[in-house]
C-alpha cells in the first residue's frame, strides 16, 4: 500500500508528454501536432508582442516569452493541451512593475515567481488553487478586460500626452480626455479598419486566422498609403531575430526587495490563470491535468523566460482553446507553436517594424471585449445576492484598486457566502418530544431531534442556542446524528459544552446514529463518556434510561 501511495505521489508531477509517448505517439499524431501547433503560432505571434507592448516593454519580449516559456510550459506540463505565453491578465501588473523598478526588475520578479511557483507545485498546493469560486473568475476576467481596454485608448485614438501615461484608471481616463485634442484620424481610422476586418472575418470565414491577415492588412495598407501612425519600427526600432544568450537577473538584496512583492502578484495570478486555463481545456478535451505538475511547469517557464529577457509566462485560456479547436494531440503541439514563433522571427522580423500600434491596439479592444465574459457577468448578478456581491466587488476591485486584492477579497467573500449557504442547509428537526412521547416511565422525560446536514462552525452558531434552549428540561437528551455526513471541531465542541449543560440539570446526552467520523470528531472535542452516550438507536436509548 505505502508502494502504491508513493507512486501516485510521483505520478502528480509526470509531464503528460511522457504519458502520451507511453501511449503511443504515432506519425499521424505529429501531422495533426503539426497543423494545431502553426494554428496557434499564427494567433500567438500578434498577441505577443501585443500584449508585450501594452505592458511596457519591447515587442520582442513577448516573443521571448512565447518561444522560451511556451516550448517549456508544453515539455513539463500537466496538461496535455496547455498553450503557454504572455498573458492579458499580466498587463496592468508587468506594467506597474516596468514603472516602479524597470526592466531589470521585471526579469528579476519573473524569476523569482517562476521559483515560489515551483515551490507550490512541490507542497501540492495546486489541489487548492483551482477551487475559486465562479463569481470570483468572472468578475476578475471582466476587471481585466476593462483595464486592457484603458491601456489601449491612447494608441486607438494616436493620442499625445505631454507626460507618462498613468497606471491608475480614472487618473488615466483624466489624461486621456485631457489630450483629447491630440487624437489623430489616421489611428482611428487604422484601429477601426482593424477591428472591422477581425469581426469581419471571424463571421465569414471562422477558420481563417483573423488577428494576424488583419493586422498584416493594416500593417501593408500603411506602408502603401503613407498614412502619418506610429509603428513598430519608429517607436522600438527593427526586432531582432534571435532571443539573446541566457543570463541570470541582475541580484542585490535591495533589488530582491523591490522584485519581491511583484514576484508574489505575479505567482498567485499566474497559479490561477494557468490552471483556470487548464481546466477549460479539460471540460473541452475530456481530459484531466495533473495541476501540481502544471504549477511546477509554469515555474520553470518563468525562470526560463527570465534567463532569456523574457517575462511572465502562464497558460493562455484563448490560445489553449484554439489549439483544442485546432485538432491537438497532445503537448507537442504547444511545443512546435514556440518553435514556429522562432521561425516567424527569423523570417519576418524585419517586416514587424510595419506594424501600426493602432492596428495591435485594435487586435487587444477584441480580446478585452471577447474576454469580458459578459453575459456570465450579468446571469451571476441576477442570480442571487451573494454571487451579486462577490462578483461586483472582485470587479470593482480589480478595476479600481489592485488585481491580487480583489481576487483575495473575492476568495474570502465566495468563502463567507458559500459558509451561509451551507449553514442553512443544516437543520434541527423535531423527531419526538415529552408532549407526544409515549407516557411509560422509560420515555416520559425524554426529548428526541434530528440533525440534518453538516454542522460545523457556521451551522453551531446558528442553532447552538436552539439546542441550548431545547436542553432545559428533558432527563433524557436525544439528538439523531444518521444525516449528518460531517462535524468540524467548533460544531463538536459545541456538543461539547452542551452535554455539561444537561448534566448539570441531571439529565443525559445521548448521540445516536452518529457514522464513525463523526463520532470521532466529537470524541475528539471532549463530547465523550460519562457526558455522552454513543448508541445506536432509540431502543437503546430506553435500556441505558432504564438502567439509570
Amino acid at each position: 500500500m505505502p508502494h502504491n501511495r508513493g507512486r501516485e505521489q510521483a505520478s502528480e508531477f509526470l509531464p503528460k508528454l511522457v504519458t502520451v509517448v507511453r501511449e503511443g505517439y504515432s506519425a499521424q499524431d505529429f501531422r495533426a501536432d503539426v497543423l494545431a501547433g502553426l494554428t496557434v503560432a499564427i494567433v500567438a505571434l500578434p498577441l505577443s508582442m501585443a500584449i508585450a507592448i501594452a505592458s511596457g516593454v519591447g515587442p520582442e519580449r513577448g516573443l521571448y516569452t512565447t518561444i522560451i516559456g511556451g516550448f517549456l510550459v508544453s515539455a513539463l506540463g500537466g496538461s496535455r493541451f496547455q498553450i503557454g505565453g504572455p498573458a492579458g491578465a499580466f498587463i496592468v501588473l508587468v506594467s506597474a512593475c516596468v514603472m516602479q523598478i524597470g526592466l531589470q526588475g521585471l526579469i528579476l520578479a519573473t524569476f523569482l515567481s517562476g521559483l515560489f511557483l515551483v515551490a507550490a507545485g512541490a507542497l501540492r498546493l495546486g489541489t487548492y488553487i483551482k477551487f475559486i469560486p465562479y463569481p470570483v473568475t468572472v468578475g476578475f476576467t471582466a476587471g481585466i478586460a476593462v483595464i486592457i481596454f484603458a491601456s489601449q485608448m491612447k494608441d486607438l485614438f494616436g493620442l499625445t500626452l505631454p507626460s507618462q501615461e498613468p497606471a491608475e484608471i480614472l487618473q488615466k481616463v483624466s489624461a486621456l480626455w485631457a489630450a483629447r485634442g491630440t487624437a489623430s484620424a489616421a489611428a482611428v481610422a487604422v484601429a477601426v479598419a482593424t477591428i472591422a476586418l477581425i469581426l469581419g472575418l471571424k463571421r465569414l470565414r471562422p477558420g481563417w486566422p483573423s488577428l494576424l491577415i488583419a493586422i498584416v492588412v493594416a500593417a501593408a495598407g500603411v506602408a502603401v498609403t503613407g498614412l502619418p501612425v506610429e509603428t513598430i519600427g519608429s517607436r522600438f526600432g527593427a526586432l531582432p531575430r534571435l532571443p539573446p544568450l541566457p543570463a541570470l537577473p541582475m541580484l542585490s538584496a535591495e533589488a530582491l526587495l523591490a522584485a519581491l512583492p511583484f514576484a508574489i502578484s505575479f505567482t498567485l495570478l499566474g497559479a490561477i490563470e494557468s490552471l483556470l486555463s487548464a481546466v477549460v481545456a479539460d471540460g473541452m478535451s475530456g481530459r484531466q491535468h495533473r495541476s501540481n505538475a502544471e504549477l511546477v511547469a509554469q515555474g520553470v517557464a518563468n525562470m526560463g523566460s527570465a534567463l532569456f529577457g523574457g517575462f511572465c509566462v502562464t497558460g493562455t485560456i484563448a490560445r489553449t482553446a484554439t489549439n483544442v479547436r485546432a485538432g491537438s494531440r497532445g503537448p507537442v503541439s504547444g511545443m512546435l507553436h514556440a518553435l514556429f514563433v522562432l521561425a516567424f522571427m527569423l523570417v519576418a522580423a524585419p517586416l514587424a517594424a510595419f506594424i501600426p500600434l493602432a492596428a495591435l491596439a485594435g487586435l487587444l479592444a477584441v480580446v478585452a471585449w471577447n474576454m469580458a465574459e459578459k453575459e456570465e457577468f450579468w446571469g451571476l448578478l441576477k442570480s442571487s445576492k451573494g454571487d451579486a456581491m462577490v462578483v461586483v466587488v472582485t470587479f470593482l476591485l480589480v478595476v479600481f484598486r489592485d488585481l491580487t486584492e480583489g481576487i483575495i477579497v473575492g476568495f474570502a467573500l465566495g468563502g463567507l457566502v458559500f459558509i451561509r449557504r451551507m449553514s442553512e442547509t443544516a437543520e434541527v428537526e423535531t423527531a419526538e418530544t415529552p408532549e407526544v412521547a409515549p407516557t411509560d416511565g422509560a420515555n416520559r422525560n425524554r426529548v428526541v431531534y434530528r440533525l440534518r446536514g453538516p454542522y460545523f462552525f457556521g451551522a453551531a452558531a446558528r442553532l447552538g442556542g436552539v439546542l441550548d434552549r431545547i436542553a432545559e428540561y428533558p432527563r433524557a437528551f436525544v439528538v439523531d446524528f444518521s444525516d449528518v455526513p460531517f462535524v468540524d471541531s467548533s460544531g463538536a465542541r459545541s456538543f461539547e459544552l452542551l452535554a455539561h449543560k444537561v448534566a448539570r440539570k441531571g439529565g443525559q446526552l445521548y448521540l445516536i446514529g452518529a457514522r464513525p467520523e463523526v463520532r470521532r470528531a466529537l470524541m475528539a472535542q471532549g463530547a465523550r463518556a460519562p457526558l455522552v452516550s454513543f448508541l445506536p438507536d432509540l431502543d437503546s436509548v430506553d435500556a441505558a434510561e432504564a438502567a439509570r
